[in-house]
């Protein structure tokens, strides 16, 4: 069964409604009828189970019949900060990291990163990104779409990053510190993490020196071998949630 995903506002007692895209994805694509069960999940993940009661053109009424206690979302944060790569690995990224159960993603301009993006095209991409993530999350069951921020600097999110527990960096040229010994080594969990990935040729020195200043940064290895940009993000979110998801 698909889920879809509303704003708190359409929510009207026993009755929500749904708008926009999804209803011609409901009507034409899935071919749901009235009296046919749906899911849906509000701005704080509640999930509600309902019947199509109306079917106009512009917008579909649904009627709750049961509110779901069960969570599929992790009693963790994890907000992935990515190094714009190039191409539509970008897609891919979000794609997996919204599957693994991260709560939001920042795209991050370092000194290597070569897309540029213009304010001309910076909400298109934003909005397709955020796409990507909704699609993700229906189809991985979540009650949560990740928010897909707006692209920035690394020097200007280092304030965003001073407040989480912990800050992960996987770095090619850290040879001591493995992220298995320093998941391992908290004797609490941390409830917010960040996660920090360089772009294709990965930090360079500049940007390793700015993020030493932070107190909470965690550099690590991800071991012998060097992994692509798109692949390192999801190999460390996928160590961090199997340590402390559930912990």
């Amino acid at each position: 069964m698909s889920t879809f995903y509303v704003k708190n506002e359409q929510i009207h007692g026993e009755k929500i409604y749904i708008v926009d895209e999804d209803v011609n994805h409901i009507k034409n694509v899935l071919r749901y009828k009235i009296a046919d069960d749906i899911e849906i999940c509000d701005e704080s993940g509640t999930r509600y189970y309902c019947k199509i009661s109306d079917i106009e053109k512009d917008k579909i009424e649904a009627t709750m019949f049961e509110i779901s206690k069960e969570t599929t979302e992790s009693d963790i944060n994890i907000t992935l900060f990515q190094g714009l790569p190039k191409s539509d690995k970008m897609d891919f990224i979000i794609q997996k990291c919204t599957e693994l159960g991260v709560k939001s993603i920042v795209p991050v301009i370092t000194d290597r990163v070569i897309v540029k993006i213009d304010e001309k095209n910076e909400d298109k991409k934003q909005t397709r990104w955020q796409k990507i993530a909704k699609e993700a999350a229906t189809q991985s069951g979540r009650q949560l779409v990740p928010s897909i921020e707006k692209s920035d600097n690394l020097k200007n999110i280092i304030e965003k990053l001073s407040k989480y527990d912990i800050v992960i960096v996987p770095y090619e040229c850290e040879k001591e510190r493995h992220i298995k010994n320093i998941l391992k080594s908290f004797k609490s969990k941390p409830q917010n993490i960040a996660v920090v990935i360089g772009p294709e040729g990965g930090f360079s020195n500049e940007d390793i020196k700015i993020l030493e200043n932070l107190k909470n940064i965690q550099i690590v290895s991800l071991g012998p071998r060097i992994l692509r940009t798109e692949t390192a993000g999801i190999a460390t979110i996928a160590m961090a949630m199997y340590e402390f998801d559930g912990f």
